[in-house]
């Protein structure tokens, strides 16, 4: 079984099938009152998340944060593009790395660093189909090992 990291809220577990993650980078986020409470709720999904860069800042599309159930009026759209908080430097080597073909940035996972909410993104280059078969084989063989490991000790 897969180590689970403690202090994650959510993890995107299709971007290492999906992607090569070349670099990481810790992002925060500019959050609505109910959504960080949402977030500690553990009421979030990363599975069709993306980032884009665009008017020199960097966005997060599609990350669903639910409702926040003692919300009321003051609740938001769970799907609304949120500003992602990089140093310009960092924004400028993402746009030069991500006009490459076949880059692009992928939310990894969310969890909160010191009392605020940080989203892992990652520079993801996108996987052939005959790569995500070649990582199942791979994956299935050491599965295999560790079970011939197991059971001889």
């Amino acid at each position: 079984m897969a180590k689970k990291d403690s202090n994650a809220i959510a993890t995107n577990r299709k971007a290492s099938h999906d992607y090569f993650i070349e670099e990481t980078y810790e992002t925060g986020m500019v959050l609505k009152g109910t959504e960080i409470k949402s977030i500690r709720a553990g009421r979030v999904n990363l599975k069709d998340a993306f980032a884009r860069i665009s008017k020199g800042e960097a966005y997060v599309h599609n990350l669903h944060i639910s409702p926040y159930e003692q919300g009321n009026q003051f609740n938001h759209d769970p799907t609304r593009a949120r500003k992602l908080l990089l140093h310009k430097k960092e924004i400028n080597k993402l746009i030069g790395q991500t006009q490459q073909k076949g880059y692009s940035l992928v939310p990894l996972k969310i969890y909160i660093k010191n009392g605020v909410a940080k989203l892992l993104i990652g520079l993801g280059k996108g996987k052939k189909k005959y790569d995500k078969r070649e990582d199942l084989k791979q994956k299935a063989m050491k599965r295999e090992a560790e079970r011939a490991m197991k059971d001889r000790y």
